[in-house]
């Protein structure tokens, strides 16, 4: 049975960040993922984290240090020491919250040379934090148009490539239902490579209830295969996020 992690950027919105944490709690979940927690006292949300009982699995890089700008730089040719830097702040942080995992963003790019520019920053991420996990994630190109890793075969090559011990694939289910149009199935192609798992419901990324995406039989899926990590609840709550937590009391 899969560890769900709620993700408080998008649950609980109605309370302040630092008691968002005791609500996921109370909600049934056992860690948290926050996508960006760079504007945040570190202090303040591990003592919320460790007064709660949860786990801080996941957040993202880089930090939003730009206006409107793109998310990420690691596949961005000639942006290599914006992410480097940027990669190292948000090192700094994951450290501080003791994170598990460090989402790494590609940012927008296309061709060969986007692709050799991100498997050599991947490379040097990696050696440079050979004791912090690294995933990757590919995102739908009707969500975020022009995102370098935008389908889960690609994101398997790269992958390979830099082969390194503590990078893999963020498997987010409503991403590949968007890209691919069969979740349960692309997990059974590459949910070996999973680090981290992300689920919400398709279409309109609400609650992962009954739908396109058969949750039921994805959840069996990631039992079968072995699967023993977190899934991140990374869905924009139709109403409250407590009116729509009967799939987390169900599954």
């Amino acid at each position: 049975m899969p560890r769900f992690a709620a993700n408080l950027t998008y649950l609980f919105t109605e309370l302040p960040m630092v008691q968002r944490f005791a609500a996921a709690r109370r909600a049934g979940f056992d860690g948290v993922e926050i996508l960006f927690p760079y504007d945040l006292a570190t202090k303040e949300l591990t003592a919320a984290a460790q007064a709660a009982g949860l786990e801080f699995v996941l957040i993202n890089a880089p930090p939003p240090n730009w206006a409107g700008g793109p998310r990420g730089f690691a596949a961005e040719p000639g942006n290599e020491a914006r992410f480097r830097s940027d990669f190292d702040r948000a090192v700094r942080f994951a450290r501080a919250l003791n994170v598990r995992h460090l989402h790494v963003m590609s940012g927008k790019a296309e061709g060969a040379l986007a692709h050799r520019t991100l498997v050599e920053n991947l490379r040097w991420a990696c050696q440079r934090v050979p004791d912090l996990s690294l995933t990757i994630e590919p995102i739908n190109p009707q969500d975020m148009p022009g995102y370098f890793l935008c389908n889960f075969d690609l994101t398997a090559e790269i992958i390979s490539e830099v082969c390194a011990p503590n990078l893999g694939l963020q498997f987010d289910a409503y991403q590949a239902q968007m890209i691919h149009g069969d979740a349960v199935g692309l997990w059974e192609r590459h949910g070996a490579l999973a680090r981290h798992v992300q689920i919400a419901g398709f279409p309109g990324r609400h609650e992962p209830r009954p739908g396109e995406i058969d949750y039921t039989a994805f959840f069996r899926a990631l039992d079968a295969s072995g699967y023993d990590g977190w899934v991140g609840a990374e869905y924009i709550p139709r109403t409250s996020t407590e009116a729509g937590l009967r799939w987390l009391r169900t599954a």
